[in-house]
C-alpha cells in the first residue's frame, strides 16, 4: 500500500511539480551561521535521457552517465556478485524513469563535476523547471547523500527529505531503511544508514572532533570530524562544544573503531532535533 501510494503522489508531483515548499514539512535545523547548500548551482548544458541505470543515476543521448549527485537511491545488483538489491530499488528506478526517460534534462554543477568512476555528479532539472532531485526525495524514493565537495542545495533535500519519512513514503515505509538509535548503529557496520540521538560528551582531541553518544567512548556510537573538515565547521561558526547535550540525526557509513563511528566531513551531515 505505502509503495502504491508513494506512486501516486510521484505522480502528482510530475502534474504539478515538487513543492518546495518546506513549511509543510517538520523542521530542518543546522546550528549557527551554516550556508543554506554552501555554494550555487552552476548550469552545465542539457542533454536527452536514453537509459535509467538505477534510481540515481541515467545516461545520456551523448553515452555520458550521470549520478544525481545529492542524494542515494536504493540499489540494484547491476551485475555485482552476492550483492542483495535493497527494498524497492526497481520501485526508485521506476519513479526516475517515470520522471526523465526519453526528456531533455537541465544539468547544473553544485561542486565537483565527476566522481572516480568518470560520471557526471549533477543536480537535473526538467524543461519545465521541475527538480528531480527534490521530487525524488519528496515521494521517498531516496535519501540526501552529501559530499564534503558538493553541498549545494542539501538544505532543501534534507527538509523534502524529512516531510517524506514523516508521512512514511517509500523507503520511509521499510525497516531496511529506518532511523537507528546510538545502541542499534552496533549491528550494519559498513551500511549507510541516519542515527538519531543526544551527544553526551563533545571534545577536540589532537586537532580531531568527537562527538560520543555514551559514557564509554571504547564501545559506544561516535561521530569523528578530522582536523581538515573541523575547519568547515569554525567556517560556519560551529564550535564542537556546542553540539553538547544535543539531540541529532547524522548520516553517513558505519565504522568501527572504539564501537560503532560516522565519519562526518561536512556539518550538513549533523542535524539538530530540537
Amino acid at each position: 500500500m505505502r509503495r502504491l501510494a508513494s506512486l501516486l503522489f510521484l505522480h502528482l508531483l510530475l502534474v504539478a511539480g515538487p513543492s518546495v515548499l518546506l513549511v509543510a514539512g517538520p523542521s530542518v535545523l543546522l546550528l549557527a551561521g551554516l550556508p543554506a547548500g554552501a555554494e550555487e548551482l552552476r548550469p552545465a548544458g542539457e542533454g536527452r535521457v536514453v537509459e535509467v541505470i538505477d534510481g540515481d543515476t541515467v545516461r545520456l543521448a551523448s553515452g555520458e552517465q550521470v549520478r544525481l549527485v545529492g542524494i542515494q537511491a536504493p540499489k540494484l545488483a547491476l551485475g555485482r556478485a552476492n550483492f542483495d538489491p535493497w527494498p524497492l530499488a526497481p520501485e526508485a528506478k521506476a519513479a526516475l524513469e517515470a520522471l526523465v526517460l526519453d526528456r531533455r534534462v537541465r544539468l547544473s554543477h553544485g561542486g565537483r563535476e565527476r566522481d572516480r568512476h568518470g560520471r557526471l555528479l549533477a543536480h537535473l532539472h526538467l524543461a519545465d523547471g521541475r527538480w528531480v532531485q527534490g521530487a525524488l526525495l519528496e515521494a521517498g524514493f531516496a535519501r540526501v547523500y552529501s559530499f564534503r565537495d558538493n553541498r549545494a542545495r542539501v538544505f532543501e533535500m534534507l527538509a523534502l527529505e524529512a516531510e517524506a519519512r514523516t508521512a512514511g513514503r517509500g523507503i520511509w515505509g521499510e525497516p531496511f531503511y529506518r532511523v537507528l538509535t546510538p545502541l542499534e548503529a552496533e549491528g550494519p557496520i559498513g551500511s549507510f544508514q541516519i542515527v538519531e540521538g543526544r551527544v553526551v560528551a563533545a571534545a577536540i582531541v589532537k586537532r580531531r572532533g568527537y562527538l560520543n553518544f555514551g559514557l564509554d567512548w571504547r564501545d559506544d556510537f561516535t561521530i569523528s570530524i578530522a582536523g581538515r573538515d573541523l575547519r568547515l565547521f569554525e567556517k560556519a561558526g560551529i564550535a564542537i562544544a556546542d553540539y553538547q547535550g544535543r539531540r541529532v540525526r547524522v548520516r553517513g557509513w558505519l565504522e568501527s573503531f572504539n564501537g560503532p563511528m560516522i565519519e562526518v566531513t561536512h556539518p550538513e551531515q549533523i542535524e539538530l532535533l530540537e
